[in-house]
């Protein structure tokens, strides 16, 4: 870079010249035209000098699509529990801590005993699949027993847990069939877990509420376990 006091070449880091001390001229950073050192906007692109460019953000490469993923007939429940909001209030968190526990380990061990898979606990909320990754012909079937047993587990978790005076646990259960595209990988590491795709889900997920939303409302919290036409059509008329 030359001085415009003493033309002499300076380095293009320097700010100022290194023979006479003067103020060498300022690249924009957009457009890289040379302004002398008082101007306050590029002569070149009407920017203002002091202003440096924006960085460029870093886009996330989407995640791989696996071999293996599948078109499938899956049976997807979902699980909640009614009443835990309350539950929390009048609680110590180790005390609920144990209670969500016990609540986990009922619906589990009645997924188990009709070889369903649990995929994900949210907290409350437990997600299930009937037909991944060990399928059955009578999948439907299997996620309504093991959708009844859990409602019939919660006489025996409420007996189990002290709770706050007034408060019950109950649960949600919806349950919907049909196909999905299974065995994508999203996440890294801890945080990974295979992807289902498709209205199912969805459809499972909303329908544990629908029950309790048609009802009228009553002291006793409700309990549960809604199966949508397609599941119902599969194995026939819900007990």
């Amino acid at each position: 870079m030359r001085c415009p006091s003493c033309m002499a070449e300076n380095a293009a880091t320097r700010r100022f010249c290194g023979e006479c001390g003067a103020s060498l001229p300022s690249p924009c950073p957009a457009c890289g035209f040379e302004n002398e050192p008082t101007v306050k906007f590029c002569g070149g692109c009407g920017k203002p000098v002091g202003e440096t460019a924006p960085p460029a953000l870093a886009s996330m490469p989407a995640p791989p699509r696996a071999d293996n993923a599948e078109r499938r007939q899956l049976t997807v429940m979902f699980c909640d529990l009614v009443g835990s909001t309350a539950l929390s209030t009048g609680m110590d968190p180790e005390d609920l801590r144990d209670v969500i526990a016990l609540y986990q380990s009922r619906c589990s061990a009645a997924v188990r005993r009709y070889d369903g898979f649990v995929a994900k606990y949210m907290g409350d909320g437990i997600l299930v699949y009937f037909g991944y990754p060990r399928a059955h012909e009578d999948e439907a079937e299997r996620s309504v027993r093991a959708g009844l047993d859990i409602v019939e587990a919660m006489a025996g978790l409420n007996a189990a847990i002290p709770r706050p005076p007034g408060v019950e646990l109950a649960v949600r259960i919806g349950i919907a069939t049909g196909p999905v595209i299974v065995g994508d990988q999203i996440g890294e590491g801890t945080a990974s877990e295979t992807a289902v795709v498709g209205e199912t889900p969805n459809l499972a997920a909303r329908l544990r509420h629908w029950r309790s939303r048609t009802r009228s409302s009553s002291a006793r919290p409700p309990a549960r376990c809604s199966a949508i036409t397609s599941t119902s059509r599969i194995w026939g008329p819900m007990s």
